[in-house]
């Protein structure tokens, strides 16, 4: 039961426990303050007009380059039915 919980993912990501949850800590964290930076945006649209899309963008990138298998695809932001009339 511990290893399915807590072992086994991280494993298959060639991760320690440790190191898995710096990450993904690490990119929740970057989530939430883009999160919060859209909320703001809601409010006074001046703000944080690009912190949003650059984030997931980044953040994007970043997964793609931990899984291989998605290196030898096109990014789905480059698909046309992905692609938003305007950017947060």
């Amino acid at each position: 039961m511990i290893d399915r919980l807590f072992l086994k993912h991280p494993r298959d990501v060639n991760e320690s426990y440790g190191q898995h949850f710096h990450v993904a800590a690490r990119f929740g964290f970057l989530m939430v303050r883009a999160g919060l930076a859209c909320m703001v945006h809601g409010l006074v649209p001046a703000l944080f007009t690009r912190t949003g899309s650059a984030t997931v963008k980044r953040l994007y990138g970043e997964m793609r380059q931990r899984q291989p298998d998605l290196a030898e695809q096109q990014p789905a932001y480059l698909s046309p039915q992905w692609r938003p009339e305007y950017e947060i």
